[in-house]
């Protein structure tokens, strides 16, 4: 499993926004600085970010993101979710697994199942 710019970059700017301890909102354009994701990539990751509820905004001049909660509430397990649409080493492991012609007879399906649970299991245990 490869993860995506996205996801790795989602958990950088979560990662800013949680080490952020004076507790003033972080505009895209500082995160962008912080992390080194361009401001344009830093909006487009922070609007699933806060429509899930992970962030939060403030408008106006002196406007930006923090955390929704504490960030030992939010684990690498949810941020993958959330990016990639789930957390499996094979489409036969995911939602749509009814898609393999190949789902009932694969012998090696229940290893990459048993391999994706304990992956899912592992990052829901790191917090931020």
């Amino acid at each position: 499993m490869k993860l995506s710019a996205r996801t790795r970059y989602a958990a950088r700017i979560l990662l800013e926004l949680a080490r952020n301890e004076d507790g003033i909102p972080l505009s895209a354009s500082m995160l962008s600085q912080r992390t080194g994701v361009s401001a344009q990539f830093v909006e487009q990751i922070l609007k699933p970010l806060k429509q899930k509820g992970l962030t939060t905004s403030v408008r106006g001049a002196s406007g930006g993101h923090h955390l929704a909660r504490p960030a030992e509430h939010i684990t690498l397990g949810e941020v993958v979710r959330l990016m990639e649409g789930g957390i499996f080493l094979s489409v036969c492991c995911g939602e749509n697994s009814e898609d393999c012609p190949r789902k009932e007879g694969c012998l090696i399906r229940g290893a990459w199942v048993e391999v994706s649970n304990t992956l899912e299991q592992e990052l829901d245990a790191i917090s931020l």
